[in-house]
């Protein structure tokens, strides 16, 4: 009878860890789902959606079916659906108020506390690791280190992008970010395969803070024209980090899901650093957009225009070319540029918006904007395709961007953003520039298409100075 009994339990315990694993499959296969709707912006939204779908069916199949060697189901009930709870009404309060400019904040945010999350967890399992577990051991490591990194650099892009760090560029620090990095993994090395495990515990302490130290060190140093590469990065960095926690649960779920997120991340940290024509390598040891140095060739003389003049040359051209910034964020315009790319499209004008892959704080942002005030997404143009089409457009209106137009990046060795591939805004038949004022952009370089032959600048701020447009073309 008991024998009869045992099989029973045992052919419930094998049913219940197929049915486990077959939901674990279903969410990964959801997650691939939606990261391949989020790589266009039309399907973007249902992306999140089958993606989110796909984590709640991951993490209701660990509640109900999950058992441990035992055969015992979890028994923490009320601490988990407390925190699940707390945790769904502050991301959807947090969802309701944050501002578009303050997106890139928030996505550092979150990579902060997945970085931290999988850190915790990698540092507590640690202890129980057996002794001869040596890929178990390595990987909890790894999980301390790349999530302790994940935490404090994407706090320290949080402030940088809310203004309330600054950068932090000298010489020296270079070498002790190199110096750091190689010092923490020879000590991982140590631990896996020689250390004492009496002295392993302490040494965990030291990975776990160098980690932290390390990865705030290794931020502080970028320029502001950077951060999206950053950003990418980190993002990637809380991806394998939860793939590491993965590994040490045995849990597919959390491994797929970790290893997407990094590789999508990694691919798009290569993308982008291919974009701004910078090293990978030179990102990791921090010394990515840490130069200086500033353009050295005369700018030309900045001319102004006027409202009445600028509605007449766009009312009246063939085609017109908008390059959005992040100081069209800041001035949260999107709604207005939109106004006015429709006012001019009655009038016959083509206009298209050209998209730098690195404008804005974050990778996207200006497509993320620019969807939020229904844009079409065919008038959404990639720098590699408008550029062509520069040189027979009418007008190109820059909004609050600065860099990404820069022509130095084409003709200046001097200059940090030199090999940078730009929206060649420079070519246009007729170029009017919108900035608050005459200051520098937030990378702090000087921009010789101000004093272009072929440009005017039209001050004031973004979405009062389109709305005043909007009025004198009406007017016409």
């Amino acid at each position: 009878m008991n024998e009869i009994i045992t099989i029973t339990q045992n052919i419930q315990f094998t049913a219940v860890q197929a049915i486990l694993e077959i939901s674990y499959l279903l969410s990964a296969i959801f997650f691939v789902i939606g990261l391949k709707k989020l790589s266009h912006p039309e399907t973007a939204r249902n992306g999140n959606l089958w993606a989110a779908v796909g984590m709640l069916l991951a993490t209701l199949a660990t509640l109900i079916l999950y058992r441990d060697a035992q055969g015992n189901a979890i028994s923490n009930w009320i601490p988990m659906l407390l925190s699940l709870a707390a945790a769904s009404f502050i991301g959807y309060y947090i969802s309701m108020k944050v501002k578009m400019t303050a997106m890139p904040q928030l996505v550092s945010f979150f990579n902060a506390t997945g970085g931290a999350a999988s850190a915790v967890i990698s540092f507590m399992e640690f202890g129980a690791i057996p002794a001869t577990s040596y890929g178990l051991a390595l990987v909890s490591l790894l999980g301390v280190f790349i999530g302790g990194i994940s935490f404090t650099g994407s706090m320290a892009a949080y402030g940088k992008l809310d203004g309330k760090l600054g950068d932090y560029k000298s010489a020296s620090l270079k070498y002790v970010n190199i110096l750091m990095l190689l010092g923490i993994l020879a000590l991982i090395i140590y631990m896996v395969v020689g250390g004492d495990s009496s002295l392993n515990h302490t040494m965990l302490y030291v990975v776990l803070a160098v980690s932290l130290v390390y990865g705030v060190t290794f931020v502080m140093p970028i320029g502001g024209a950077d951060m999206p590469v950053v950003i990418s990065l980190l993002n990637s960095f809380t991806g394998i980090a939860a793939a590491m926690t993965g590994f040490l649960y045995s849990n597919n779920a959390m491994l797929l899901g970790g290893i997407l997120v990094g590789a999508a991340g990694t691919i798009l940290t290569i993308l982008m650093c291919n974009a701004m024509n910078r090293s990978l390598l030179n990102v990791i040891i921090g010394g990515f957009g840490g130069s200086s140095a500033e353009t050295t060739e005369d700018g030309g003389v900045v001319k102004e225009i006027n409202m009445s003049d600028t509605a007449i040359l766009l009312a009246y051209s063939n085609s017109v070319v908008i390059v959005p910034g992040y100081g069209l964020a800041v001035s949260q315009a999107q709604h207005a540029v939109h106004e006015l790319d429709k006012l001019l499209d009655k009038r016959g004008v083509q206009v298209k918006y050209a998209i730098h892959p690195v404008a804005g704080r974050m990778p996207g942002h200006m497509n993320v904007l620019l969807a939020e005030s229904d844009v079409p997404y065919n008038q959404l143009v990639e720098m590699d395709d408008i550029n062509p089409e520069m040189e027979n457009t009418d007008v190109t209106i820059v909004i609050g961007a600065n860099d990404v137009v820069n022509p130095a990046a084409l003709t200046n060795p001097a200059s940090p953003i030199y090999g940078m591939p730009i929206i060649e805004a420079h070519k246009s038949k007729n170029i009017i520039v919108m900035k608050r004022g005459a200051g520098k952009g937030y990378a702090g370089i000087e921009n010789p298409l101000f004093g272009h032959d072929r440009t005017r600048m039209l001050y004031g701020n973004a979405k009062d100075t389109l709305q005043k447009l909007i009025e004198e073309i009406k007017s016409l």
